[in-house]
């Protein structure tokens, strides 16, 4: 995957969350506590659906062996493994330590009604939007901030194939994409 195409990609992401910054939704959990973000972050590093994901994750990059240096084998799987559960744990960790700074809620709340364009479109939009603790939503300046700078931060303990300033956006790309992915997810199921 090119720069190019993973930036274009995000682009026509954002056209998803980019009206109705500030509408409340209507089925509203109460304000996320401290020790709800710690389990929130726990959960979604270690959590069924995350361990899921990183298998098949892992398993297509040993697939094509990419990056080379881990190689075709179980061993490459569980270095690819545990380098995706590191990035993960990372920015799970300073979104729902730094999301308390602007009371960001990180979960995802269905919207409950509509067709299925309305429940993609809103899982679109919360892609890049969160709750706030008043319940109106809002850009959710956290998931800009940490997405990007774990991905570069990852750099320093990835392998030298995977760790340039290119790989770096193109992870964030797929952090983004992954998140609309999971937000429809969890909107349809």
């Amino acid at each position: 995957m090119t720069i190019k195409n993973a930036l274009l990609g995000f682009v026509c992401m954002l056209s998803f969350g980019s009206t109705g910054f500030t509408q409340a939704l209507d089925n509203q959990p109460a304000p996320i506590t401290g020790t709800e973000r710690v389990h929130w972050a726990i959960r979604s590093t270690v959590g069924p659906k995350s361990l899921v994901v990183g298998v098949f994750s892992s398993a297509w990059d040993t697939a094509v062996n990419v990056p080379e240096e881990y190689g075709p084998h179980w061993s490459g799987f569980a270095k690819r493994y545990g380098i995706r559960l590191t990035g993960i744990g990372a920015t799970n960790t300073i979104e729902a330590g730094l999301g308390s700074l602007w009371n960001e809620d990180p979960r995802y709340v269905r919207s409950g009604k509509g067709t299925l364009l309305d429940h993609v479109k809103y899982a679109g939009r919360m892609t890049f939007e969160a709750e706030r603790a008043d319940g109106s939503l809002a850009l959710a300046y956290v998931w800009f901030i940490v997405v990007p700078s774990a991905n570069f931060i990852s750099n320093s303990w990835r392998a030298h194939s995977d760790r340039s300033v290119g790989d770096a956006l193109v992870r964030t790309a797929l952090g983004f994409t992954g998140r609309f992915f999971g937000n429809l997810v969890q909107e349809l199921w």
